[in-house]
């Protein structure tokens, strides 16, 4: 298996508002085919028409920040249970990239939370797996300016982390990513039946 192919797009910023939760949109945007992860700055605004999770939508709370960090994956086989697996790999792989930088992140499921130096404590980030016809899809996204959200949230602006900290913080976590699921793939191929 080649390793997956990531990018960080930082030209930019893009407006996600789930409508990139899509087959292909990567290859279409990027030009990345096979199974890819790739990481963006901007604006998050998902209605809830355009919602995947059920459970958001029937609590009526779409998502809104100002500007996330953005990580959108694809990979094509259509299990989605293990897309969920690998998504809370992918959200372990960001708090153990933000614990790197000193910042002692909680995990709760897919959801990572960060306390300010008040103690008081917030969400950093948002994050859904889904499946399509050809792939499985997954978004998360951190986000980087707290104010204005609907819920009470924290930022990585609020931890310090601005400018090209946050591109080396993406591209981090991009790699380790990739390794790990390519080094999960060798696991596969080095042991013999029993």
């Amino acid at each position: 298996m080649p390793m997956m192919q990531t990018k960080y797009y930082g030209e930019k910023s893009i407006k996600y508002d789930g409508l990139q939760l899509a087959p292909h949109w990567i290859y279409r945007t990027f030009g990345l085919m096979g199974d890819a992860a790739v990481a963006f700055r901007g604006e998050c605004e998902v209605k809830l028409t355009e919602m995947v999770d059920l459970e958001d939508v029937r609590a009526n709370a779409p998502i809104y920040s100002r500007e996330m960090l953005h990580f959108i994956l694809e990979f094509f086989d259509t299990d989605l249970e293990k897309a969920v697996y690998r998504q809370r790999l992918l959200i372990t792989t960001i708090k153990e990239s933000l614990e790197r930088r000193d910042l002692m992140a909680r995990r709760n499921g897919d959801d990572l939370y960060l306390s300010r130096g008040d103690g008081t404590r917030g969400k950093l980030s948002v994050s859904i797996a889904t499946a399509s016809p050809v792939s499985t899809l997954i978004h998360t996204g951190l986000n980087i300016i707290s104010e204005g959200t609907p819920v009470p949230t924290i930022g990585l602006d609020d931890m310090n982390i601005r400018g090209m900290e946050i591109q080396a913080l993406a591209v981090e976590i991009l790699g380790r990513y990739a390794e790990e699921v390519a080094d999960i793939w060798l696991a596969r191929c080095k042991v013999r039946p029993v």
